[in-house]
């Protein structure tokens, strides 16, 4: 019997992949997003700005998943599109462990360092004591989290696409009511917003688990398939080393830009507090729009995987144009909404203090001020390591945030304070689409 992707219609199949992902992407953007809103309704902006601290360990968490739930989908697809379904499995089944290790070693690494972190992270002496509540209860839902979201990508690869759907929703929904629950009829404030996420991501992960043991369509699960071996981990992180890069970069970015505005905040009319809780709240507007298009690229990543272990070189060119087109339209669409509504967007968050409001528009009018081009990067990013090309990836993914952000978030405040800090947006999203477009036009050349 054909593989369906090798033989489908290419925009049927990124519509039977791609929505499911991008739904899934969207969903682990939810998670953080309700938090936000809900803190921010029930503490304000101090809450906002405590649970921007603890971002970066989320941040941090998906690389991971990335790292192996990515590269382990993509080992996966490969090894099939190559007939080896042997080869194929191991990699799966190594994946799963390897998900559940890092996890528990990062989840552990937070709890044990909760208070040095949160400050390195950017905390003011105001919103340090909200911070690591927060931080420490989501420290353990670590583990929960990375083993979940990242055995999705083995459960869509293994051509379930609609179950790590479901999967996903079910820890979100859970997280949507629970969140409003605890903090306005328990009033358990920011603890129980925090309890809300761990649990719903427990839910998530046991739905996992249950694929695994009875819903499986290729992978077969067994202690010896599962047991780790050092040459399958290697070659899974060599796939997955793209897009935690990027993820990588970004918490690195996120850090460094609490902590400049920390700085440089203190001498200006709004405070350090002020542009903490702004960037917290902006940048799970932006997480939500940067789940869209991940989602279009990890959609593809098997139809490009499959189609280019087969050698069908004219379906992948197609997919990925088809990929760029879908995820640039995307990244338009939230372009003009930053530029022509940008209190509405921060009145979700329930902050109506002027300054904060004054900043938040400034923020979104400049550092998102080239947002129209950030969908062409992450699909080039992932379309690379999908086709077995993990080096050229990963320059990709790190071009925004480790070669352009983080130069310019530290010089250019040097000379221009605050607003510097906002201007490197723009510089960084046009340099990252231009570099990502080179590539592409010459890997276009060679196919």
């Amino acid at each position: 019997m054909e593989n369906p992707l090798g033989t489908e219609r290419i925009g049927k199949l990124m519509l039977r992949y791609g929505i499911p992902a991008t739904i899934s992407m969207l969903v682990n953007a939810i998670y953080n997003m309700t938090d936000q809103i809900v803190v921010g309704n029930v503490i304000g902006m101090l809450g906002i700005a405590a649970t921007n601290i603890a971002f970066p360990i989320m941040t941090v968490s998906a690389a991971i998943t990335y790292l192996f739930g990515s590269g382990g989908a993509a080992n996966f697809n490969l090894r099939l599109g190559e007939g080896n379904k042997e080869a194929a499995n191991a990699a799966a089944c190594n994946t799963l462990s390897l998900l559940a290790l890092s996890g528990t070693i990062i989840g552990v690494v937070v709890l044990v360092f909760t208070h040095p972190l949160v400050y390195i992270f950017g905390a003011t002496e105001t919103v340090m004591p909200l911070s690591v509540t927060y931080t420490t209860i989501i420290a353990i839902g670590v583990p929960f989290g990375i083993f979940s979201a990242g055995a999705c990508y083995i459960i869509r690869a293994d051509g379930s696409p609609r179950y790590a759907m479901i999967c996903t929703l079910a820890g979100a929904i859970f997280n949507m009511i629970a969140d409003p629950v605890t903090a306005f009829v328990f009033h358990w404030g920011i603890a129980g917003v925090a309890w809300a996420t761990t649990v719903g991501q427990m839910l998530t992960a046991a739905i996992a688990v249950y694929y695994f043991l009875r819903k499986t369509k290729t992978v077969s699960i067994s202690a010896s398939a599962l047991r780790l071996k050092a040459y399958l981990a290697k070659r899974i992180a060599s796939l997955g080393v793209a897009p935690c890069i990027n993820q990588l970069g970004q918490a690195v970015v996120q850090i460094t830009m609490n902590n400049t505005l920390r700085y440089y905040g203190a001498s200006s009319s709004f405070g350090s507090d002020i542009p903490l809780g702004s960037v917290g709240a902006i940048s799970k507007l932006s997480a939500m729009h940067m789940a869209v298009t991940i989602g279009i690229a990890m959609g593809c990543q098997p139809i490009n995987g499959f189609n280019y272990g087969a050698g069908q070189y004219a379906r992948v060119k197609k997919t990925l144009k088809l990929a760029i087109i879908a995820a640039s339209i995307v990244s338009f669409a939230v372009f003009i909404a930053y530029q022509t509504a940008p209190h509405a967007l921060m009145f979700i968050f329930g902050e109506n203090d002027p300054l904060y409001l004054e900043f938040s528009a400034r923020y979104l009018r400049i550092f998102m001020m080239m947002a129209f081009l950030s969908g062409v990067q992450p699909v080039v990013a992932t379309f690379f390591p999908s086709i077995g090309n993990a080096k050229r990836g990963t320059w990709i993914a790190m071009s925004r945030q480790i070669l352009f952000i983080m130069p310019l978030l530290l010089v250019l405040p040097l000379f221009f304070g605050l607003d510097g800090a906002l201007y490197a947006g723009p510089i960084a999203d046009i340099c990252a689409a231009s570099v990502s477009t080179f590539f592409v036009i010459t890997e276009m050349k060679r196919f």
